[in-house]
């Protein structure tokens, strides 16, 4: 997660995500190099008093300087369009959850299972445990599998919500009455936070997402136990 004064994305824990950042660090070098030539260039016109003829009514320069930046957000758009497809790509999901926004909790349904969901709700601050994080714990963590393509259904009850989890490269809008879906693949175990990122009203601030990448077998365990307290 996010730390202070970090200057930097936070460390990527699914394959869409390391592309993100890639592609950040990429799009923000060919920024800084066109920065630091136009910084230069302006340097060199007010520290000088020469002019040249030759630059001043240049047909060859005119021609540079209108195919360079063509030439500059086509290295920008490839990668970038390569991206939005890679997110979209849903291929054999092997498990689905569907995230529902309320006024202000998440809940959440996997549809794989029968009778497997539960409602997630902000821990508040005078109940939080040493090492549990103020506005970002929830009482009810999403599991999901580890190396495992999960499929996320996100819509919302009353008002608009975002799900979204930047370790996760995920960010999706919840709309009442529609049914949005994006994907992700967590790569590594651990546990990566997220917030509601549409202004909702008056405690939008809480209503945190947890969720919590454990190994197949660990993920079975914690099933079979919920799906026993449910029904108890």
């Amino acid at each position: 997660m996010a730390h202070p004064s970090q200057l930097g994305l936070q460390d990527a824990a699914s394959p869409v995500m390391e592309e993100l950042v890639h592609f950040h660090d990429h799009a923000l070098m060919i920024v800084f190099l066109i920065s630091t030539f136009v910084l230069y260039i302006l340097i060199a016109m007010i520290s000088t008093k020469l002019t040249d003829k030759y630059i001043l009514d240049s047909q060859e320069v005119e021609v540079i300087w209108t195919v360079l930046p063509a030439i500059i957000l086509i290295l920008i758009a490839l990668p970038s369009l390569r991206i939005l497809y890679l997110m979209d790509e849903i291929n054999d999901p092997h498990l689905t959850i569907k995230a529902m926004g309320h006024q202000w909790y998440w809940s959440y349904e996997y549809t794989d299972y029968e009778a497997l969901g539960f409602d997630s709700y902000m821990i508040p601050t005078q109940d939080l445990t040493p090492g549990q994080f103020r506005l970002l714990e929830a009482d009810h963590r999403m599991v999901v599998p580890l190396d495992s393509p999960v499929r996320l259904l996100i819509s919302a009850e009353d008002v608009l919500h975002s799900w979204a989890v930047p370790a996760l490269g995920v960010k999706m809008d919840a709309v009442p009455g529609r049914l949005n879906q994006t994907t992700f693949i967590a790569s590594r175990p651990g546990v990566f936070y997220g917030q509601c990122s549409e202004i909702c009203g008056a405690n939008h601030s809480f209503m945190p997402i947890v969720v919590e990448s454990v190994p197949l077998e660990h993920f079975e365990n914690w099933s079979i136990l919920l799906l026993q307290d449910t029904s108890l």
